[in-house]
């Protein structure tokens, strides 16, 4: 059996990867319809892993945060590479202001140490 932090990770992990295969297969759909069975399979996918990242005590600030900066990034990422979109210097700045931002929300939900004992 996997811990519970654990689980919690790989599920976020899931809802991450969801999450991204229907946002790009959003795009694909466009010129294929029978895709947008995807883009909702992908979506609430996503939905059900988020709301058991939740069940298993990670915060919601936490969890929203990683989901949406990630999912931000690798989106990007993906489409330039699927899809020739463009990405920019300021994209890239962006995306690293986002995931520091998220960085931030993580650790500052982290109880301090004296605080933990």
């Amino acid at each position: 059996m996997i811990a519970e932090p654990a689980r919690a990770w790989l599920l976020l992990a899931g809802a991450i990867g969801a999450e991204v295969t229907g946002s790009l297969a959003l795009k694909a759909a466009l010129d294929r319809p029978a895709l947008y069975l995807l883009v909702a399979t992908g979506y609430l996918a996503s939905f059900a892993c988020l709301s058991l990242v939740l069940r298993a005590g990670m915060p919601l600030g936490v969890a929203y945060g990683i989901w949406g900066a990630a999912g931000v990034a690798l989106t990007a990422v993906l489409s330039t590479v699927l899809y020739d979109d463009p990405l920019t210097l300021l994209m890239g700045v962006g995306i690293v202001l986002v995931i520091a931002g998220v960085l931030c929300v993580e650790l500052g939900a982290r109880p301090r140490a004296e605080e933990a004992s």
